[in-house]
Parts: structure tokens; C-alpha cells; sequence
């Protein structure tokens, strides 16, 4: 490669060799499976500063259809990280979701890693 390609290539402060970047391994072993996709993460951050929500707000919130939120809801609620509770107002079924304790722990040190990825 010539050095007019190289210099093309290349930003005029590219990083040397012999400099180091910061180990990531740890921050990437402490993300959250269950939070890697961008629905869930919606909904447990739509949940974290709220009591509860019904699932219509979620679905309307987030704009996804009713089977893919219930999907996602239910593998969340498996993990433990939200707390589902069904009733009725009048004589329509509601589903309300809440975000658990340790749902919110888990939130809250994802996003510390991915700030931690992100230099933050």
C-alpha cells in the first residue's frame, strides 16, 4: 500500500499499536441476557419509575402487537424480573406489569455495564 492509501485510510490521530484499551470482558460477562433485546429492555425501563402499567399502554408505548408483548412479558416474568397480575375493571380483563426488586437490581446494573462499554 502506498502512503497516499494509507493516509486515506487511515484519520491523521489513529490509534498506535502500543497503546491499550480498557479490558471490556467484565462488563460484557455482567450484561443481562434476558436484556439484550430491545423489547424487553423496553419494558422493564418503561416499569422502573411507575408502580405498575396495563398492557395496553405497554403494547401502545412500545409499538408492538399484543402476541409479541405477551411473548416478551411472559420470558421476563419467568426470569423473575417482572411481576404479572390479571383482574378485571367491570367486566374487561386488564394485565397489569409491574418490574420486581430484583428485575430493577438487574436493570439498573445492566445499564452500568453498558455505560461502562460505552466510556461512559
Amino acid at each position: 500500500m502506498t502512503a497516499k492509501q494509507n493516509s486515506a485510510t487511515e484519520p491523521e490521530d489513529a490509534h498506535t499499536e502500543d497503546e491499550t484499551i480498557p479490558h471490556l470482558g467484565d462488563s460484557l460477562t455482567r450484561l443481562e441476557p434476558e436484556l439484550n433485546n430491545p423489547t424487553r429492555l423496553g419494558i422493564v425501563s418503561s416499569l422502573k419509575n411507575r408502580d405498575k402499567a396495563e398492557f395496553k399502554l405497554l403494547r401502545d408505548s412500545l409499538g408492538v402487537s399484543d402476541s409479541v408483548l405477551s411473548r416478551h412479558i411472559t420470558a421476563l416474568e419467568k426470569a423473575g424480573m417482572i411481576e404479572v397480575k390479571k383482574g378485571y375493571v367491570g367486566k374487561r380483563p386488564r394485565t397489569w406489569v409491574s418490574i420486581s426488586k430484583d428485575g430493577s437490581r438487574r436493570l439498573e446494573a445492566h445499564i452500568q455495564s453498558l455505560r461502562e462499554l460505552a466510556g461512559a
